[in-house]
C-alpha cells in the first residue's frame, strides 16, 4: 500500500509539472521567421550629440502608415527619451526589394511647407541621427576605411566600424541634403531543424545605407516601384529653407546570410563608438578637475606647515619644537559635533545610497541580468534601486 500511494503522488507531481509552460521576457525570446513572414520596423526617437534633445519620428514630415501606433514602454525608456512607433516600410523575411516608393502616392513626390523645410534644414544642420528598430536590434551604419595606403593590403585588410543610426541629412557648401533613400540591408541565421520541418530564420544584423538621391532622378511608376540611378548620374536631394521642396522616400531591402548564432548578435553592437560620449569634454574636465584639486591642496599645505617646518629646522629653538601648536591641535576637535550635522548627513547618506546603487547595478549588470535586448532595463533598475536604498 505504501508502494502504491508514493507512485500515485508521484504521478500526480509529473502531471502538474507536465502542465506547467514555461515563458521569456518580453524582447529577449528569439523569433522564429519563416520565409516571407513579416518583420516589423520600427521607428525609436531622432537624437543628436550637438543639442542632446532627442525628439519622436514623426515629428518630422516623413511617410505614416495608416494608423499609428506607440509602444508601451517603460520607466527606462521613457527617461531615455525613447518614443517607439510603427512604420510603413514592408519588409518580409529573405524578400528582396530593389526599390520601393515608400508614401502612400506611388509616383507621386510629397510637397513640404515652407515650415516642413525649415525645420528639416535645422535638423540637419544639429547633426541628428534617426534611430529605427527590427525584431529589437538597432540599426546601424557601416563606417568602412582602410589603415594602409597600399591597394593591395587595402583589399584584405579593411577596417569595419559601426555607428548607431543613420544621418538624417549632410550639408555641404551652405546647402542641406536629405538622405531620402535607405537602403537596408539585414542579415539572417538560418536554424537547424529536421529534414520533415522547414527551416526557420532569426535576424541577426540590421544595417542601412542611406542615400540622397533627387525626386526627378528617381524614376517611379504607378505600382509603387522605382529605378534607382547610378552615382554618378543623380543628384542630391537639396532642402531649401527659403521655399518649398518635393521630397520622393523610397527604399529597399537586401538580405544575407550569416554565420552569427541568435545569442551573438549583440556582440556587434556593443562595440560601437556612441556619438552621444563626448570624449574630449569628459577627459578635459577630468584634467581641469586633477589639476585644480592638486594645486589648490599643495597650497594649503605649503601655507600651513611652512611656519613648522621653519620652527624644526632651527637649531636654536629646540624646546619650542616639543610643544604641539597650529595644525596638531587639531585632533581635539575630531570629537566635537560638526556645525552643520543635517548637511553633513544629508551628504553622507546620499553618498551611500547613491554608491550602494551604483555597486549593486553593476553586479547585476556583470551576471546578464540587463541585457541591451530589454530596452530601459538599467535605467529602470536604477531608479528603483536609488529609491530602494534611500
Amino acid at each position: 500500500q505504501y508502494r502504491g500511494r508514493s507512485l500515485t503522488w508521484t504521478s500526480i507531481l509529473l502531471s502538474v509539472f507536465h502542465a506547467v509552460t514555461s515563458f521569456y521576457v518580453p524582447g529577449v525570446a528569439p523569433i522564429d521567421f519563416r520565409q516571407n513572414d513579416y518583420v516589423e520596423i520600427k521607428a525609436v526617437k531622432l537624437t543628436s550629440s550637438r543639442t542632446q534633445l532627442p525628439y519622436e519620428y514623426y515629428s518630422l514630415p516623413f511617410c505614416r502608415p495608416q494608423t499609428v501606433e506607440y509602444k508601451a514602454e517603460n520607466l527606462g525608456e521613457v527617461l531615455r527619451g525613447d518614443r517607439i512607433v510603427n512604420t510603413p516600410f514592408q519588409v518580409f523575411m529573405n524578400s528582396e526589394k530593389k526599390c520601393e516608393i515608400l508614401c502612400d502616392k506611388p509616383n507621386k513626390p510629397i510637397k513640404l511647407s515652407l515650415e516642413q523645410s525649415k525645420l528639416l534644414a535645422e535638423r540637419i544642420k544639429e547633426e541628428y541621427y534617426v534611430h529605427l528598430i527590427a525584431d529589437n536590434l538597432p540599426v546601424a551604419t557601416r563606417l568602412e576605411f582602410y589603415p594602409n595606403r597600399d591597394e593591395e593590403i587595402k583589399k584584405k585588410e579593411r577596417d569595419v566600424q559601426f555607428e548607431h543610426g543613420y544621418r538624417l541629412g549632410f550639408l555641404d557648401s551652405n546647402k542641406y541634403f536629405l538622405h531620402n533613400h535607405l537602403s537596408f540591408v539585414l542579415y539572417y541565421h538560418k536554424e537547424e531543424v529536421e529534414q520533415s520541418k522547414e527551416h526557420t530564420f532569426r535576424v541577426v544584423r540590421f544595417e542601412v545605407q542611406p542615400q540622397s538621391i533627387r525626386h526627378q532622378d528617381l524614376k517611379a511608376d504607378k505600382n509603387g516601384a522605382c529605378t534607382l540611378p547610378e552615382p554618378p548620374s543623380f543628384s542630391p536631394q537639396e532642402i531649401d529653407a527659403t521655399k518649398e521642396n518635393e521630397v520622393l522616400f523610397t527604399y529597399s531591402v537586401h538580405w544575407e546570410e550569416s554565420d552569427i548564432k541568435w545569442a551573438s548578435r549583440w556582440d556587434t553592437y556593443l562595440t560601437m563608438s556612441d556619438v552621444q560620449i563626448h570624449w574630449f569634454s569628459i577627459i578635459n574636465s577630468v584634467v581641469v578637475v586633477f589639476f585644480l584639486s592638486g594645486s589648490i591642496l599643495s597650497m594649503i599645505i605649503i601655507r600651513t606647515l611652512r611656519k613648522d617646518i621653519a620652527n624644526y629646522n632651527r637649531e636654536d629653538d629646540v624646546e619650542d619644537t616639543l610643544e604641539e601648536s597650529g595644525w596638531k591641535l587639531v585632533h581635539g576637535d575630531v570629537f566635537r559635533p560638526p556645525q552643520y550635522p543635517m548637511i553633513l548627513s544629508s551628504l553622507l547618506g546620499s553618498g551611500i545610497q547613491l554608491f550602494c546603487m551604483i555597486l549593486i547595478v553593476i553586479f547585476v549588470a556583470m551576471l546578464g541580468m540587463l541585457s541591451p535586448s530589454s530596452r530601459g532595463a538599467l535605467m529602470t533598475t536604477a531608479c528603483f534601486l536609488f529609491m530602494f536604498m534611500g
